[in-house]
Order: structure tokens, then C-alpha cells, then sequence
């Protein structure tokens, strides 16, 4: 019989298991020794910047115009002028710092009990969060000599700093929660402690080859600091899926009285090309993030490609050869109670809570899937009222956070202070009589006259609405006629630029992941019905995880349980990146539920009966992938950040959903009411060859005539 492509890849593997085992451990030490030693390039403001802004900073990066990080500090009594002797000692004590320039007198509040102190870094700014320690030091000794006084801080440096810091402790939380998480799902499925361990092992190892790839690539395509987050949240949740797919067709078929030889073989035919097929899928989805217009976006999808492209050809190459060498001693390390795996039918036992669901799904197709899709729309209904922005580090870590408290307490004291907004002037010559006199209607300019730039600094007390005032009327009525050019960059003229070529690029990229989720469920299955049903089921799921993450972190329902709050708005990146995800992620489970399906129908059952089999003998992957997945996205729920929080809440919500209503109740009760249509293959397509859904091997007893000495202990 011809095999297909996972089936001849799964057979080398076994054939040749040093060579795929030692193969695999030497590209992982290669690339994460090298990557390691390269270093990771992160992308400049202009780099991460849209529209005016991102010209703005790039008008500066040109000229040789780098940023200082400015910071200030709010000094507050109880008492009118109570805050001077602080003051005093504050500026005297950064200026021993030797990191500061550009230290201003003490401003006074109206109310005469609080004053503001600014400065700026020395040296480059990108840096300066490296060396503000010695001034958050000098703060900090004035906040407990003074204790009369309130001191808050807040700016580029301290709050990058801060920043830093907190990204580097919640990745370690991430990563030492999730995998032991994992870990104990893994033995509760499998019951046996070398089973567990061989999934998060592979997964962990292309998640660490993967970061070495991504610290080369990142010196062409310059990354967000959050990316490794992400690739890791990514690589380590569909590492694991694709080897319990793998496994558990194994140990299904090995449960069945199969040999060692002939399950491995069926495992390699049937849920190898599954984890293929998946894999691709996901790839090219992830590409659709390349349409954005967005740096960041091409971070994430250069990110989650390499990481899903090593899981992938781990999960199809080194398993089969460990598989191989494991043998039985694959249940090594059994845990009483848990492991069943050793009895005959225990496969047929495995559906059995599935199959008490199927019945009445199967019964009653109409009322369950109308019933589903009610259900999902009502979740999704709160997206409706969806509103984005960049959110501020102010709105990153909770109202009640040290640098939220100082942001709000400076911004109501002093409008305008934390976020003022820096119009960018260029012109062929910035002393013309012209350009002077516009220039003199601004107060805090700074003219760089080498470069032909200058510098405004405006304040924005009312945020938007003085950025529309300043770029749509002021601006205009300054500068036109004189042959320069304004623009007008900042927190807030960043998170409108930014937000706003985000709506203009998620079309191009739903079309593109839609078109592609079409053409390969078609050429896969053959049936544009099932292509088209994908794509529906999908939508549903996001559609459901957006309303989620609305009435959770816009409007703040239950975000208390989970440690977080409402903030009125959702990252700008998040729901583009939540889109691509959950379209590329859904694969996984569709493509491995739908084939089994088709498997049962290509041995002659007919479509209900393919059905219930196909999800009965998927329950337990399926299950199993969706909980890991979950607790993996979960544990990113509980993180500091307001965007991890958001895009952990959000994945876990939709895979729960995904993997429970849409494939368990959804998926079936479609599949029954449409019957043999779900089957259709276009004329067109009917020529191109098909892929083989169809088990490798005789449905009873071992396949006659051994592929080579792949039988426990002849080899490796």
C-alpha cells in the first residue's frame, strides 16, 4: 500500500533512530548556542510606530535626533510649601547621581502643596532603563528621610525599568507553572510518569531551538519585547497537542492488540499527516499577520511560525524514533489508579462518555445546533461595544499598581505632565523667516538647526481631544504656506496611529486566513462543504472570545476573580492577533476530528455512525490537547500585564469553547443535518490526487510483513 508522506517520515524515523534522536538534540544545542550568543534586537519606536507618529520618530532616528528618556517627580505635603526641604535634597541627590541632565527647579501646584521635578537621562534612551537604578536609589533614600511627604515618580526610565523586571518574573512564572501544569495533565491522561514527560520534554526543546532562531531573525526583523512571551505561549501549548495526538493514536491502536511496529505505522499515516496538515495550516495563517502594515505583527507571525514549523517536524520525526526505542517502556512509571491502558477495549471504554453525549446530539441535530449557535452569540454579543487602544503602562498594571498611582496623581495635579505630545517640524531650511514666526507661536520649542528639525513640546490634558485640535486645526493654521512639515507624535498620537492602521489591516489578513482555511480544508477533504463549515465554526469561536474579553477587561465583569479589572478598552493588537491565532490554533482540532470522521466514512459507514465513531475515538486527544492548551493560556491570564491577561482570558476562553460546544455539540450536529452532502467534491478537484483518510493498515491484527527492526530493544 502507498504510504503518504507522515507515514514514510514516521517509518525513516523508527528505521534510523540515532540518527533522528541525536540529529534533533545536536539542531536544538546548535540553535539555541547561536541564537543565545546573537543576542535579541528589539524594533525602535519608529520601527513600532503607524501613520504621523511613526514618521515623526523617524524624522528624529534620521537626523540623529535619538530621544532622552524624561522622568518626573511629584513631591507632596500636607501643608502649602511643606514639600521644599524635600525637593531640595531630591534634586541634590540625583545630581550626585552623574546620570541626569537637564535637572529643572521645582514647578509649584496651584495649591501650593505639591511640586514636579523633571529631567532627563544621560545617553541614549533605549538604554537608560539599564542605568536609572542610582536614580531610583536617590528617590527612594528622599521618600524615607522625608516621611512627612509623598514622592511619586514616573518616566521613561523607571517605568522601562520597571517593566523590564516585571516581564522577566512573569515569563519564569509562566514558564514554571505552565509546564508542570502540564505535566500533571499529561500523567492523568496517560497514567504513566515516561509518557507524560516525553510531550513537554519535545515541546520545551523546540521552544528553546526556536528561541535561538528567533534572536537570528530578529537582526533582520527587529522584535517586541513581549515576543518571546508569546512564542512560548505558542510553542509550548502546540508542541505538546501534536505529540499527545501523535501518542495517543499509538497507545489507542496498541490498546487494540495492534504490534509495536504496525501501531506506530498507523499512528505515523493517520495523525502524522493530521499534525501536518494542522501544522501547515497554522503556519500560513500566522503569515496573514504580514498584511497588518505592523512590525509587531511580523514579529508575532516570524515568532509563531519557526516555533509551530519545529514542533511540527519534531512531533513527525524524533517521536517515531523515541516511540521506537521506548517500546513498552513507554508506560514505565505507571500511577496506580490511572493507568488503564493495558486492557483490550480500553479504547472503546475511553468514548464511552462521548458517545452518551453523541446520542442525544445525533437525535436531535436541529435543536442542539440551533441551541449552540445561540449560545455562542449571546457570548459574543458584548463585543459588539468593542473599543481598542495602545494601552498606557498606566492601564498595563492595574489601577492600584505604584506606577499607575503615580501616572494618575501627577497627570491630575500637573495636566498633560506624564503624556505630552512632541510635534516634529522638518523643513528645508528651519530658519526661514516663515518657518521662525510659526515656530513662535509654541512655547517649548527646541530647534535643531544642523538638521533643519525642530521640536515642540505641547501639552495634552484632554488627550484625544487635544491631539485632534493640534493636528486638525493648530498645526494647519501654523505651518501651512511656509513649506514645512508638522508631525505630531507622543503616547497618545502613537495609540491612535497605531490603532487605526490596525482597522485598516485586519480585512486584508480575516480575508487571507479565511481563503486559506478554505483551500486547504478543501484540498484536504475534498469538500468545499466542509471548508465552508470550518470557516463558520471558526468565526463563532472568536466571535464568542471577543464578547469574552469585552465583558471581562472593557467592562470589567468577573475580572476580579481572575486578580484583574476593567480598563474601559482592549489592546489595540489584540483582537488581530486573537483572529489569527484561534483560526490557526482551531485547525488542530478540526483537521484531527474531521479525519477520523472521514476515516470511518471511507470504510463504508454511513455519516451519523462515521461521526459518532470519529468524535468517540477523538474524545480523548481532543480533551486532553484542549485542557493543556487551556491551563497553558490560563496561567498567562494571571500574569501582571493587562495585554497577557487579555490574550491568555481570550485564548483559553475560545480552545474551552472550541474544543467543548463547537467540537463536541456544534461540529456534530452540522456534520448530521447536512449527511452525505458533507462529502461533495467539487468536478474541478476531483483530478487532484487525494489525501488518504483511510487507516494504513487492516482494522484487526498486525500488519503482515515487518518495515524493519523497529521492535523494542533490536535497535538504538
Amino acid at each position: 500500500m502507498r504510504r503518504n508522506l507522515a507515514a514514510r517520515i514516521g517509518v525513516w524515523s523508527a528505521h534510523h533512530r540515532k540518527t533522528a534522536i541525536l540529529g534533533w538534540l545536536l539542531f536544538v544545542v546548535l540553535a539555541a548556542g547561536i541564537g543565545g550568543a546573537s543576542g535579541m534586537v528589539e524594533m525602535t519606536n519608529a520601527e513600532n510606530g503607524a501613520g504621523d507618529s511613526a514618521r515623526a520618530e523617524q524624522i528624529l532616528s534620521d537626523a540623529g535626533l535619538s530621544h532622552r528618556a524624561g522622568e518626573m517627580v511629584m513631591v507632596s505635603s500636607a501643608e502649602p510649601d511643606g514639600w521644599r526641604t524635600a525637593a531640595r535634597q531630591l534634586t541634590t541627590a540625583l545630581g550626585k547621581t552623574g546620570e541626569v541632565t537637564g535637572l529643572k527647579a521645582p514647578v509649584a501646584a496651584e495649591n501650593g502643596k505639591d511640586a514636579l521635578v523633571t529631567f532627563e537621562m544621560k545617553g541614549d534612551a533605549a538604554t537608560a532603563s539599564d542605568r536609572v537604578q542610582p536614580v531610583l536609589d536617590a528617590v527612594e533614600g528622599v521618600r524615607k528621610g522625608q516621611p512627612g511627604v509623598t514622592v511619586h515618580q514616573f518616566g521613561d526610565a523607571s517605568a522601562g525599568k520597571w517593566l523590564g523586571d516585571l516581564l522577566s518574573d512573569d515569563f519564569k512564572k509562566a514558564e514554571f507553572t505552565a509546564v508542570p501544569l502540564a505535566l500533571g495533565i499529561l500523567l492523568v491522561a496517560f497514567g504513566a510518569v515516561v509518557a507524560a514527560l516525553l510531550p513537554v520534554g519535545l515541546a520545551l526543546t523546540a521552544c528553546l531551538a526556536a528561541f535561538g532562531l528567533l534572536s537570528l531573525a530578529s537582526h533582520q526583523l527587529h522584535l517586541f519585547q513581549t515576543t518571546y512571551s508569546v512564542m512560548f505561549l505558542m510553542g509550548f501549548a502546540v508542541g505538546v497537542d501534536y505529540c499527545l495526538f501523535y501518542l495517543r493514536r499509538e497507545r489507542d491502536e496498541r490498546a487494540a492488540g495492534r504490534d509495536a511496529e504496525t501501531a506506530l505505522r498507523i499512528a505515523a499515516a493517520t495523525s502524522g499527516r493530521s499534525v501536518l496538515v494542522s501544522g501547515l495550516t497554522v503556519m500560513v495563517a500566522m503569515a496573514g499577520m504580514f498584511l497588518s502594515g505592523l512590525l509587531l505583527f511580523k514579529g508575532f507571525a516570524v515568532a509563531t511560525i519557526i516555533v509551530v514549523f519545529i514542533a511540527m517536524m519534531g512531533s513527525v520525526t524524533v517521536l517515531p524514533a523515541l516511540l521506537s526505542w521506548l517500546g513498552d517502556r513507554i508506560d514505565a512509571g505507571r500511577v496506580p489508579l490511572l493507568n488503564r491502558r493495558g486492557k483490550r477495549g480500553a479504547k472503546k471504554q475511553s468514548g464511552r462518555f462521548a458517545g452518551k453525549l453523541l446520542r442525544p446530539v445525533l437525535a436531535r441535530p436541529k435543536f442542539f445546533a440551533a441551541a449552540s449557535v445561540v449560545v455562542l452569540l449571546v457570548l459574543a454579543a458584548p463585543a459588539l461595544g468593542m473599543k481598542t487602544e495602545s494601552l498606557g503602562l498606566e492601564k498595563q498594571f492595574g489601577s492600584q499598581s505604584e506606577l499607575a498611582i503615580a501616572y494618575r496623581d501627577i497627570s491630575e495635579t500637573f495636566p498633560g505632565g506624564p503624556a505630552p505630545a512632541q510635534v516634529v517640524v522638518e523643513a528645508d531650511d528651519i530658519e526661514a523667516p516663515a518657518v521662525r514666526k510659526a515656530l513662535g507661536d509654541f512655547d517649548k520649542v527646541t530647534v535643531h538647526r544642523a538638521q533643519n528639525v525642530a521640536e515642540i513640546e505641547v501639552a495634552m490634558p484632554h488627550g484625544k481631544a487635544d491631539l485632534s485640535e493640534l493636528r486638525e486645526h493648530r498645526l494647519p493654521a501654523a505651518f501651512d504656506g511656509t513649506g514645512a512639515r508638522a508631525y505630531v507624535t507622543g503616547e497618545t498620537a502613537g495609540s491612535v496611529d497605531f490603532t487605526a492602521q490596525l482597522k485598516s489591516g485586519i480585512a486584508p489578513v480575516f480575508l487571507f486566513i479565511a481563503a486559506v482555511t478554505f483551500l486547504v480544508m478543501l484540498f484536504c477533504f475534498r469538500s468545499y462543504v466542509i471548508a465552508v463549515t470550518a470557516i463558520l465554526l471558526n468565526l463563532l469561536s472568536v466571535g464568542a472570545a471577543y464578547g469574552v474579553m469585552v465583558a471581562v477587561f472593557q467592562h470589567g465583569w468577573g475580572a476580579s476573580l481572575i486578580g484583574s479589572e476593567g480598563v474601559g478598552a482592549i489592546e489595540s493588537w489584540m483582537p488581530l492577533f486573537v483572529l489569527v491565532v484561534l483560526f490557526g490554533l482551531s485547525m488542530d482540532y478540526h483537521v484531527f476530528v474531521v479525519s477520523r470522521i472521514r476515516e470511518a466514512h471511507g470504510r463504508g459507514l454511513s455519516t451519523p455512525a462515521a461521526i459518532d465513531e470519529g468524535i468517540r475515538r477523538t474524545a480523548g486527544a481532543v480533551t486532553g490537547a484542549a485542557v493543556i492548551m487551556v491551563a497553558v493560556f490560563a496561567v498567562f491570564g494571571t500574569l501582571s500585564m493587562q495585554d497577557m491577561q487579555q490574550m491568555g482570558v481570550g485564548l483559553a476562553v475560545a480552545v474551552l469553547l472550541d474544543a467543548t460546544i463547537v467540537r463536541m455539540v456544534l461540529l456534530p450536529s452540522v456534520m448530521a443535518l447536512l449527511g452525505e452532502r458533507n462529502w461533495r467534491t467539487p468536478r474541478g478537484l476531483s483530478r487532484l490526487p487525494a489525501l488518504d483518510h483511510s487507516e494504513p493498515e487492516p482494522e484487526h491484527g498486525p500488519v503482515a510483513g515487518p518495515v524493519g527492526p523497529v521492535a523494542t530493544g533490536q535497535r538504538g
